[in-house]
């Protein structure tokens, strides 16, 4: 064991509080946090169906308001890590955010229980009455509430759980490690327990009662969450890099007459970073970097007038840190592999929008008094994702490693590339099979074609696999590429490139809608029966804009793509703290006791 005199003064500045944080905390914001995923999945799983069945839209406006709120929710999240880092916490971010979803799953609720709310029940296909505009208003209402609930839960849950642990310590970084598989495991379980009991619940027995389960979580997470209260790190807001990125540009800008060829013959202003000993979190400060020099010109001092007596900027909008810089120079450089995520999110998008509308036109009995549920399909999905992992994991390494002795894993881009090349094929399959699925409704005159829903499980694998190669390694490739005081900002930017997703689906949708719209011919998309459109040449589309996107990753996005923190252009980090940089070999040593299976848990 290691002897406590031998810990570095930094983990000596606080010592651990056994009444506040670590487990005794972690057990309500996993109780929280499992609830309201519960809740937001069992309304997202089966949203489409329910708004085709309960409000009679058609097929293209359900894909708009779908993509549009789901855009809406991602999008949100960078204002839910603005305010949480500026002003809120994520405590109070959290419970704000939990509250708004209750009050929007609540108001969700009452379209399903009150009739008045809703258009009455559609009794021929070509004959549904619409609902009325103060019918939808109270509609998005209700999904606003949902958005922004998500907005402020998204950013700040893993983060306000990470803040319970004290990563200065061999102990708590082996805690924190066990925290996300304990909250990945709660998260699964909400998941099944959604896609299987609440979906079935809504779809075949009552929606009042499905929607009502959902409701009733939310306040018990809310509920569970307050209890803890007592129990949890509240760290204070730092402030939000936001601001510091607003900063550098304006700075930049306004010394755009500089010349950065020039910038050594000026002096960097490159403060000292301030660790407070009362965060669990040490700050790594970033090496200069010679990448997107144009905006090294916001930390030259260009006059010493611009410092005061203690040589802090007069200004913090003209002259900026060096730490600051290159904090924005991070974000730049993962935007190339955001427009691949865009891509590749919009070839997943189509599953659960026009899937599920497939799936509403197939046979979906399961023996005499049984039938599938549509939302159930997103199992499958997930189920396509947990098997490869396993594989991965559990067979192929250790088959790899007993070969060649050396730990063989896929790399970053071995793997995003084989995530588009999927997201490709299975619009082409999904294409096909929707071919198959009209011709065969038409054949015999029917709404419903007589085919099973089985025929679509291939192109739902195919999706759950795109999302285990592709969506899993750029989550990784943002989370890798920046530093620890950027992870908020990384969560927020993965989730603003499936906002920018849903819009751009939705604005192709009806770019499409418009232009197929002819008299006399058949258009691909719009109405409420798909067998009097054309929904496999719009997958077609979508799996051409999938080459495309696989082109521009291979020639252009791939080379922002590094091996590891080592590789070209990943920016050196150095602890700014003298005693960490002496007990740096120790931190090593320590973490490879952790790996054998020596880091204590408690």
């Amino acid at each position: 064991m290691e002897n406590a005199n031998d810990s570095s003064p930094l983990e000596q500045a606080l010592p651990p509080n056994p009444r506040k944080g670590g487990w005794r905390a972690i057990k309500y914001i996993l109780g929280n946090e499992s609830f309201e995923k519960l809740a937001s999945m069992s309304l997202i799983a089966n949203i489409t169906v329910y708004l085709s069945t309960r409000y009679n839209l058609s097929g293209i406006f359900v894909v708009n308001v779908i993509n549009i709120w789901n855009g809406t929710s991602n999008a949100v999240t960078l204002a839910g890590a603005f305010l949480s880092d500026a002003y809120l916490g994520r405590f109070r971010a959290l419970l704000l955010g939990s509250i708004s979803s209750f009050l929007g799953m609540g108001a969700i609720t009452l379209t399903a229980s009150i009739d008045s709310l809703r258009p009455s029940t559609c009794k021929e296909p070509d004959h549904c009455p619409q609902p009325h505009t103060w019918q939808l208003v109270f509609l998005y209402i209700a999904l606003g509430l949902l958005s922004v609930g998500a907005g402020f839960i998204r950013p700040c849950n893993i983060a306000f759980g990470a803040d319970q642990f004290d990563t200065r310590t061999a102990k708590g970084r082996a805690q924190l490690e066990s925290f996300f598989n304990w909250w990945y495991f709660s998260f699964t379980v909400a998941l099944v327990v959604a896609l299987t009991g609440v979906v079935y619940i809504q779809t075949n027995i009552s929606w009042v009662i499905g929607f009502a389960i959902p409701t009733a979580c939310l306040a018990s997470s809310i509920t569970i969450f307050l209890f803890g209260r007592h129990t949890y790190i509240y760290l204070k807001p730092q402030g939000s890099i936001f601001s510091d990125i607003a900063k550098v540009i304006t700075a930049a800008c306004r010394k755009s007459r500089v010349r950065v060829a020039l910038a050594s013959e000026h002096s960097f202003y490159d403060p000292p970073l301030n660790n407070a000993s009362d965060q669990p979190h040490m700050i790594l400060k970033l090496s200069h970097t010679n990448r997107f020099r144009f905006l090294d010109r916001a930390a030259i001092i260009t006059n010493p007038n611009e410092l005061d007596n203690q040589g802090k900027p007069r200004s913090s909008w003209r002259l900026c840190s060096l730490q600051q810089v290159e904090q924005l120079k991070c974000l730049v450089a993962i935007l190339p592999v955001w427009v691949t995520a865009i891509g590749t999110f919009m070839c997943m998008d189509q599953h659960s929008t026009f899937g599920v509308l497939q799936i509403l036109q197939t046979d979906r009995s399961m023996g005499l008094h049984f039938k599938f549920a549509p939302g159930w399909m997103n199992i499958i999905a997930m189920l396509a994702l947990a098997t490869w992992i396993f594989i991965y994991e559990q067979i192929y390494l250790p088959l790899a490693r007993r070969r060649s002795r050396r730990n063989k894993r896929l790399t970053m881009q071995q793997r995003i590339n084989t995530g588009i090349v999927l997201s490709i094929v299975s619009m082409l399959v999904s294409g096909i099979v929707e071919e198959h699925r009209r011709k065969t409704a038409l054949k015999h005159g029917s709404f419903i074609a007589p085919v099973s829903f089985a025929l679509l499980l291939p192109q739902f694998v195919l999706s759950g696999l795109t999302e285990a190669f592709a969506a899993v390694s750029i989550m990784e490739f943002f989370t890798m590429q920046m530093p620890e005081s950027l992870r908020t900002v990384s969560g927020a930017v993965f989730f603003l490139s499936l906002s920018v997703s849903s819009y751009l689906g939705s604005l192709i949708v009806n770019i499409v809608h418009k232009a197929t719209q002819m008299k006399g011919k058949t258009p691909w998309l719009g109405g409420h029966d798909l067998n009097k459109n054309k929904l496999d040449y719009y997958y077609y589309i979508i799996a051409g804009i999938g080459v495309v996107n696989l082109v521009y990753f291979n020639f252009f996005a791939r080379h922002y793509v590094t091996v590891g923190r080592s590789g070209k252009g990943v920016r050196e980090m150095q602890l700014e703290n003298p005693s960490v940089h002496g007990s740096r070999d120790r931190v090593e040593r320590e973490s490879k006791d952790e790996e054998k299976g020596l880091g204590t848990h408690a």
